[in-house]
């Protein structure tokens, strides 16, 4: 399977031999394909993956074919190579698409941890096969450490190993702690995959030249992001 994500982002080009067939999750992403109409099948998802990608339908593509995946303003797409004995879990939301032969477990958290990610279920990909990963911005790698904790934003960690240890937490100093949102801290080994699309509005105000002064109030004065603009 050759996969070409060309400059700007925005779309998505994939070519599928004879061999190949790939599972589409957001079939109204396919915006273009070059092949026979025999070689698309939709299918119904099972009841749990339908409530958790918002989803009922499901678009198996088969080779030799092209397709055209298109992805909204200001999202990449990031391939992921599964080997066989990968303990990456996903947050679902965050899969476009697999490739056929790979095997998807739906692993129940543990309570703590489901607690603090408020997600009861994750899923585990085992390969060989790959994963279509769509996410704000790029998609970035930090490996994790079994003593020095990681932390990341809760709506940032796309994937974590499953034997990672994960618990609620702040960092820095008292006024760090009262103005942040809320962080996973994770200790282990393997990867950990990271959306860095900020969601911080005031990071784009600051293209519009506000004065210092009115960003200091904004952020030291109780509700002063309301009453000051």
């Amino acid at each position: 399977m050759n996969i070409v994500t060309p400059p700007p982002l925005g779309q998505v080009r994939i070519a599928l031999d004879g061999a190949e067939a790939l599972h589409v999750l957001h079939p109204k992403a396919i915006v273009a394909f070059q092949g026979g109409p025999a070689q698309r099948e939709d299918r119904i998802m099972d009841l749990a993956n339908a409530y958790r990608k918002r989803k009922w339908i499901r678009s198996r593509l088969c080779g030799p074919a092209e397709l055209i995946l298109g992805l909204p303003p200001g999202c990449s797409l990031t391939v992921i190579d599964i080997p066989e004995d990968s303990d990456l879990m996903f947050n679902f939301r965050h899969v476009l698409f697999y490739t056929e032969g790979l095997r998807m477990q739906s692993r129940i958290q543990k309570i703590k941890t489901a607690w603090i990610t408020r997600e009861w279920v994750r899923m585990r990909f085992s390969g060989p096969g790959r994963v279509g990963v769509f996410t704000a911005g790029d998609l970035a790698t930090v490996e994790l450490d079994p003593d020095i904790p990681l932390f990341a934003e809760s709506g940032a960690l796309v994937a974590y190993p499953e034997r990672a240890d994960v618990r609620l937490s702040v960092y820095g100093n008292t006024l760090a702690s009262q103005h942040m949102n809320v962080q996973w801290q994770l200790k282990g080994r393997g990867p950990a995959l990271i959306q860095v699309g900020s969601t911080d509005s005031a990071l784009a105000e600051q293209l519009h030249g506000d004065g210092i002064v009115k960003r200091l109030l904004r952020e030291l004065l109780p509700f002063g992001s309301v009453y000051i603009k």
